[in-house]
């Protein structure tokens, strides 16, 4: 073996070894986060004594307990409930992504199409309104949220079509709105969200088990808020709109509801203040920070030193990558904020502008981003992926980018620019073979990114 091909099998095994080590970081994450043993830690009964987080709920002074709920993790969340309750649960229903079903004896389980709403959830959505409306006083309503709740379960106003809230969805996608604002507009549009879900509870006891997949953790956002007090108005769907010259595009139906709620013949979402909130609890279960700590642990048992950078990682997708990158480089070039080898992580929710016609997710996007800036670079490796799963409208989780990525491309033929700019990151991967795929998570606490940088 000459020199020039030494070098290059000594890098690829070198490269290997980093994916084996990324992969096992990721699944170190996904793994502390998982929705079974997540509820299990929170809630325990004793005989008829039901405790979630401190708060008791006597189980022979109720007189039915229901369980609703919806998004990706909501399967073996629910699964865990029966596991504690058994048949004490009366009745139940949850909606999760297509795929990340099963059958359960007490809690009926109802796949939905996510990330543009579908017809399962749409039925779905009615029968839990229709359930909720029929509540006391002396009931029980345990709600299991997760990602993915905003779309897997529509329930639009009266006079909006599930196609209207479909082509809501897809602008809002599109144009590059952040899920906050995303969030916004579904809650204005709903029967459920904005804290409606709790206006349909009341006057029944209702305690959320919630996983949170979003950014720095607000009630509010998590699956558009069905059971906390919201804080957005319809003056802020407009502003929204305005700010990405939706008007014009929006369905016709969607444009007058809104227009009523900004003159006050609709009624606001609830708020804070609103007396229903006086018989809900609300509480955080898992989220992407707990991954990120589980994830460096993993890390600096494999070697690394290790930092987190932040679990509020957010922003436009080329940019973050540029900024994430730019970290992974002061480390090769000074040592600094650490030395080789060196594992650094953050987490959040990016957001990308379609442009292009192609196919991918902002995990692929962001790393094929990476890859441009990573291109000088040697014994450097990025893995960026969803928590659940999936990325985006694709089978990947994510993808990898290595030193060696820019020079597979090219000796494939493949720019990774013009991939890049078609918004065609997964064609792209899947080309050089660095996608990343995993079966369902069955949970969701938004994104892990993960560079690993090995000493000289």
């Amino acid at each position: 073996m000459n020199y020039e091909a030494s070098k290059k099998w000594e890098q690829n095994e070198s490269i290997m070894s980093l994916k084996r080590d990324a992969e096992s970081i990721f699944y170190a994450g996904v793994k502390a986060i998982d929705p079974f043993e997540a509820v299990k830690r929170y809630v325990r009964r004793k005989e008829d004594v039901l405790t979630i987080a401190g708060q008791r709920y006597f189980l022979n002074k109720l007189n039915r307990v229901l369980i609703v709920g919806f998004g990706k993790a909501g399967f073996p969340m629910a699964r865990a409930m029966e596991d504690i309750l058994g048949n004490r649960i009366s009745q139940g229903i949850v909606v999760v992504k297509e795929g990340y079903g099963g059958v359960l004896k007490r809690v009926k389980i109802v796949e939905s199409s996510h990330p543009i709403p579908g017809e399962a959830g749409l039925r779905a959505g009615k029968e839990i309104v229709f359930l909720l409306e029929q509540v006391e006083e002396n009931d029980l309503v345990i709600c299991l949220i997760s990602g993915g709740g905003s779309a897997i379960l529509p329930a639009p106003v009266e006079g909006i079509s599930l196609k209207e809230k479909q082509k809501v969805t897809q602008l809002l996608l599109e144009c590059g709105a952040s899920i906050e604002e995303i969030n916004t507009i579904r809650k204005h549009i709903s029967l459920i969200k904005g804290g409606q879900l709790a206006r349909l509870s009341f006057p029944a006891h209702l305690h959320s088990l919630i996983l949170s997949d979003v950014v720095e953790d607000r009630l509010d956002t998590i699956a558009s808020g069905p059971t906390t007090p919201d804080n957005t108005i319809y003056r802020d769907c407009w502003e929204i709109i305005k700010k990405y010259n939706l008007k014009s595009q929006l369905p016709a139906s969607v444009v007058i509801h809104l227009q009523k709620g900004l003159e006050g013949k609709i009624k606001e979402t609830p708020k804070l203040k609103d007396l229903i909130f006086n018989k809900v609890n609300n509480l955080i279960i898992g989220s992407n920070i707990l991954a990120l700590k589980s994830a460096k642990k993993k890390a600096q048992n494999l070697g690394y030193n290790t930092l987190i950078l932040s679990s509020c990682i957010q922003g436009e997708t080329r940019e973050v990558a540029k900024f994430e990158v730019a970290v992974a480089k002061e480390i090769i070039r000074s040592s600094n904020p650490l030395s080789s080898p060196a594992c650094i992580l953050s987490g959040g929710e990016t957001t990308v502008k379609v442009k292009g016609k192609g196919k991918g997710g902002r995990c692929q996007e962001l790393v094929l981003a990476a890859c441009t800036e990573m291109k000088k670079l040697e014994n450097i490796l990025f893995l960026c992926a969803g928590t659940d799963g999936t990325d985006g409208p694709t089978d990947a989780a994510g993808a990898f980018a290595s030193s060696t990525t820019w020079v597979q491309a090219q000796t494939a033929g493949l720019s990774p620019v013009e991939f890049l700019e078609n918004n065609d990151s997964y064609t792209f991967f899947k080309k050089i073979g660095d996608l990343f795929v995993t079966s369902p998570t069955n949970t969701n606490v938004m994104d892990l990114h993960i560079i690993l940088i090995k000493r000289d």
